[in-house]
């Protein structure tokens, strides 16, 4: 027993902290193997057991929901701190990898909502159709409790760092979730939020939360029993294989909104009511389009991270910020459409690159005027 422990205090203690920071995650699945197999711990190590157990996962650790990648090399950490060092006005382009790494989910990844074989709401469909309206508003009051639950992952916070630190010239973001917001940036949402909600007819806008209330004031044995409901795993009896969607809505089956579902409507104008986000088959709104391609032309770095520009409002921002003869840079997991443009590109998950690019070198030190 005395050999045994030895051993555990070398795992727990000692190996950490002579270990480079990119082992330490593997040396973290060595110890929970080890422990596994021995057959009785001391009373502290079976406190650090049971705390494990009651730690939320790990999104990093999710498979199902950020797409695998190796670590970052150091000469990736390298590369991508160059690029913000020689650049005096960078313009960074967010897109939902950053977000995957929080538990949401995205499109695109292997493991993303169109693998299987998802098809989201259109903003023809929602203006056309009352049907379609109360399906999205059911899934989307049910998913919301959820979906607000995220918290900012390191990549955010790196990020706004870097902002205060007046490394980043202007942040534009393809998310909906406003976690940019959360962990201390403002960028540009280039496809709105769904923290706000718009009438189509007045063009009255207010705060989702409000929204919220009056589902639930609109249809309280329903929403009672919505939020009665645990989020457990997809399929279980008591997640009601409710599964979460890019933009906050969840499944459920038809017969929970098709009949007695009732869409609170604008108090102003009794219009209709829709997330103030840029659904599929919609455009940008053209002030903030034209702000958006104004940051890009006139940068002298562009970076995009967690996101593979398949639409055509990011990619020609992308494009535009190449041709006015800005550096290029890309940290995604994959391909992206702007691939072609050769671009300084690194294959690594956001929260595990930028945080130790804000840790070498001076990037955090703010930048003098």
């Amino acid at each position: 027993m005395h050999i045994q422990s030895n051993l555990q205090l070398c795992f727990c203690v000692c190996l950490p902290s002579l270990l480079p920071e990119i082992l330490v995650e593997c040396l973290e699945g060595l110890r929970q193997i080890f422990f596994n197999q021995v057959p009785k711990l001391g009373n502290s190590m079976n406190k650090i057991r049971r705390n494990e157990q009651k730690a939320p996962p790990k999104f990093l650790r999710d498979r199902k929901v950020v797409p695998d990648a190796d670590p970052p090399s150091i000469e990736d950490i390298n590369r991508l701190y160059q690029f913000f060092d020689n650049s005096a006005k960078v313009m960074v382009l967010t897109g939902a990898g950053i977000s995957t790494e929080c538990g949401i989910p995205d499109y695109r990844s292997p493991n993303g909502a169109y693998s299987s074989g998802f098809r989201p709401i259109t903003h023809q469909e929602f203006v056309r159709s009352s049907r379609a309206r109360r399906r999205y508003w059911a899934r989307s009051y049910a998913g919301w409790r959820q979906f607000i639950a995220a918290q900012p992952s390191p990549a955010h916070v790196a990020l706004a760092s870097l902002e205060k630190a007046d490394r980043i010239d202007f942040m534009i973001t393809q998310n909906v979730d406003r976690l940019h917001h959360r962990a201390g940036s403002n960028p540009l949402e280039l496809h709105g939020t769904v923290y706000t909600v718009i009438c189509l007819d007045c063009g009255f806008s207010f705060c989702r939360h409000l929204f919220q209330d009056q589902v639930k004031a609109h249809n309280p044995k329903w929403a009672e029993a919505i939020e009665s409901l645990d989020y457990g795993s997809p399929g279980s009896d008591k997640s009601f294989g409710m599964k979460q969607r890019p933009d906050g809505d969840i499944e459920i089956d038809e017969k929970f909104w098709e009949q007695d579902f009732n869409i609170p409507t604008c108090q102003r104008c009794n219009g209709v009511l829709k997330p103030d986000v840029v659904l599929f088959g919609d455009n940008v709104p053209k002030e903030r389009a034209d702000k958006a391609m104004e940051a890009a032309k006139s940068c002298d770095a562009f970076l995009v991270l967690g996101s593979s520009v398949m639409t055509m409002s990011a990619y020609r921002l992308v494009r535009a910020a190449h041709e006015a003869g800005a550096t290029i840079a890309i940290v995604n997991v994959g391909v992206t459409r702007a691939d072609d443009l050769n671009p300084l590109k690194i294959n690594a998950r956001l929260g595990e690159i930028l945080p130790r690019v804000l840790n070498i070198g001076s990037l955090s030190v703010p930048v003098p005027h």
